[in-house]
């Protein structure tokens, strides 16, 4: 069985692999320098309030890790929880991980009005999850700006 955790210091290499290869891969369509990932275990070990980190660990085996930010939705006047990251080591795929974290975060922040993810198109697998766990497609069309190295 798998268990659903927040990031420990312990759990910073294996997480920083994990995130390599996350972000090498075809999910994302920026990759990330490695100080870049460094920062955010970084932030989810310490203080920072916007974001927080998890991991799936079986035994002693890490599956998995997700990360997520914390915003305000003024569209539904709450607090709106956006799952930044999700990764789940092939091995462990396909066993339900990813509908354990949504019904995980969902009791973590009942308070939250809104959460909100990105999935690339052609990831119909992850998609059929998401819609499993009652995402929908969103009909806004996101616009970004970024600043500095990212």
């Amino acid at each position: 069985m798998v268990l659903i955790r927040s990031m420990e210091q312990k759990d910073k290499k294996e997480v920083l692999a994990m995130m390599r290869v996350f972000y090498d891969s075809p999910a994302v369509f920026h990759t990330s320098s490695d100080e870049v990932l460094k920062r955010d275990v970084e932030d989810c070990l310490n203080d920072m309030p916007f974001v927080e980190g998890f991991v799936f660990e079986e035994g002693s085996a890490l599956a998995g890790y997700a990360m997520i930010s914390k915003g305000y939705t003024t569209e539904y006047g709450g607090l709106c929880i956006w799952l930044e990251d999700l990764y789940i080591k092939p091995e462990y795929r396909r066993q339900g991980l990813g509908s354990a974290l949504f019904g995980y975060l969902e009791e973590r922040y009942p308070e939250a009005v809104r959460f909100k993810l990105e999935v690339e198109r052609e990831n119909e697998g992850a998609i059929k999850t998401y819609e499993r766990s009652g995402y929908g497609i969103s009909p806004y069309f996101e616009m970004t700006k970024e600043m500095g190295e990212g």
